[in-house]
């Protein structure tokens, strides 16, 4: 019997408007959720759109040309992300990633790059103001994004092979425009460039030690993400899941690694180095390995919904809040009551030899809320 999924459109609108509590703290720089977990990064997605169909994300069947993408008036302004973003900021937010579907593909991404870029921490500190893209613009915009204040990218490819990626995209990208758009963000300094390679079993994991082999010592770093069960469209199957041990494995036996330590306590990559001193490369392993003891990530997306985890079903409506007049501190108020009642760990259930079947007909899509 075929798996019956909800339609996407139906998981955009189920979110809940934030209550504001009537006791109100001023921000303190630092929210923690009930299993003490401090509130660090923000992801914002600025487009629910993509020109690719990657399999493992926007997969055709689903997202074909029938499919209703949001409208522009339901997209949050350039105005309201800065808005929400401060509140975040002063909460301890001080790493903002900006998301999509393709964000590069969003009119005049430069003018929001520059106004976050303006933000400051309760104690005079610049954000770490990143992006993460498919590639397929960034050739032409990298000395754009550099000059509006991004300081890093990162890029997803999934293959060198040009079959193989083409593949993958589903709308017959070449793989050189994606590695031209690598080597412009590297020339003006969007760095260190980090490369996400999404591994699917029985699809590109052929390409493991090939592309270990291609930024060995270009100054990316590369980072092998095993395939999630992100959303309801992939058709998610355990088995095409290559475990990082493995992917270690196999780089390993070509070129020598040595494992060192994270850069901060919620890196979502363990890190290894090459040892020849050719460079770094990361393993995400958040099916085989969770990590959400250590998950400090809230997600915007793109109309406004906020999200305190990548597996969520539901979120909440920040822009509701935003469009009907609510103070900054009545909105500040509601963010930190729904992080403080935060706990979100649905890798670690999934992982649990208790654990029932997932429930992915009810997760919201990857491509409306990020990665």
């Amino acid at each position: 019997m075929a798996e019956k999924f909800i339609p996407v459109a139906d998981l955009r609108h189920r979110p809940s408007i934030p209550l504001i509590p009537e006791q109100r703290q001023a921000p303190s720089g630092r929210l923690i959720d009930r299993l003490d977990r401090p509130l660090h990064d923000l992801r914002i997605s600025v487009t629910d759109r993509c020109n690719f169909r990657c399999v493992y994300c926007m997969p055709k069947q689903v997202f074909d040309k029938d499919y209703r993408f949001l409208p522009q008036t339901d997209l949050l302004s350039f105005e309201e992300i800065t808005r929400v973003a401060s509140l975040f900021v002063a909460h301890g937010v001080d790493k903002i990633r900006l998301t999509g579907g393709e964000p590069l593909l969003r009119k005049n991404i430069e003018k929001l790059i520059a106004m976050l870029a303006a933000l400051r921490t309760p104690d005079g500190r610049e954000l770490d103001l990143t992006l993460t893209t498919n590639g397929s613009l960034l050739a032409k915009k990298a000395r754009a994004l550099k000059d509006a204040g991004l300081k890093r990218v990162t890029v997803s490819l999934d293959s060198l092979d040009d079959t193989t990626f083409r593949r993958m995209n589903d709308v017959d990208f070449a793989v050189a425009d994606v590695l031209e758009g690598i080597t412009a963000a590297l020339r003006v300094g969007l760095g260190p460039v980090k490369i996400n390679m999404v591994v699917k079993g029985g699809m590109n994991d052929a390409e493991i030690v090939p592309m270990a082999r291609h930024f060995h010592g270009s100054g990316a770093i590369l980072r092998f993400i095993e395939y999630m069960d992100v959303g309801a469209s992939n058709g998610w199957k355990m088995d095409e899941v290559i475990p990082s041990a493995e992917v270690i494995q196999r780089i390993d036996a070509a070129l020598p690694l040595q494992a060192i330590s994270a850069n901060y306590a919620a890196e979502t990559a363990a890190r290894w180095r090459y040892a020849d001193g050719g460079g770094e490369i990361g393993v995400i392993s958040s099916v085989t390995q969770a990590f959400c003891h250590d998950c400090t990530r809230a997600r915007l997306s793109t109309e406004g919904k906020l999200y305190t985890c990548l597996f969520a079903s539901t979120g909440h409506d920040l822009r509701a809040l935003l469009r009907s007049g609510h103070s900054e501190a009545g909105i500040s108020a509601a963010i930190a009551h729904l992080w403080q009642q935060r706990t979100d760990r649905y890798s670690e259930l999934r992982a649990s030899p208790t654990a029932q079947s997932t429930d992915a007909q009810r997760k919201i899509e990857m491509s409306y809320i990020g990665g």
